[in-house]
């Protein structure tokens, strides 16, 4: 009797200990990973790039807009969106989308993106509270939300690739 609770008790102590070793990993993945994608609260901000086939790389600090109620929920009722902000929308399909402004008390550029994050087509300066559908020309994965005239200032157009990680295509620079 003895034998066997040693045994067993010495398995529970490794499986325990082996255990107890993993939480410093699953922490550093939480820290490194996890955290800078998942905005905790609105107004978190997520790194993103803009690789233009001129050779020019832009950058932005985008919301991310995952859930359902997220998206639903964009960039309505914001009054400002500064040059260097956006949003970028993903979704778990790839479909062609529409976006509409109802609630959206400022001009927004619509940037909408295949599966790879390659731009398909650009509605500039979306006009604000209006319920007019803008629509993707392509089915698309993802939906990036820049300040109304930021892509034409910066040249932003079809075939251009947005980055992040959330996308899965970021490059090792």
């Amino acid at each position: 009797m003895v034998s066997f609770s040693l045994v067993y008790g010495r398995r529970a102590f490794v499986a325990c200990r082996r255990l107890y070793q993993t939480i410093p990993i699953f922490l550093a993945f939480l820290i490194a990973v996890v955290l800078p994608v998942t905005p905790a609260v609105a107004g978190a901000f997520s790194p993103l790039t803009i690789d233009q086939t001129s050779g020019v790389q832009l950058e932005f600090q985008v919301e991310l807009a995952l859930t359902t109620r997220q998206r639903q929920q964009g960039l309505m009722y914001r009054t400002e969106l500064a040059p260097d902000k956006g949003m970028l929308f993903i979704f778990p399909d790839i479909d062609r989308r529409a976006f509409w402004m109802r609630n959206v008390p400022i001009a927004l550029d619509i940037i909408f993106l295949r599966k790879d994050g390659t731009v398909i087509n650009v509605v500039a300066n979306a006009e604000p509270e209006t319920d007019t559908s803008r629509p993707s020309t392509a089915p698309a994965k993802a939906v990036l939300e820049l300040a109304g005239g930021r892509a034409k200032e910066l040249g932003i157009a079809a075939g251009d690739i947005v980055r992040h990680v959330l996308l899965g295509n970021l490059t090792g620079k």
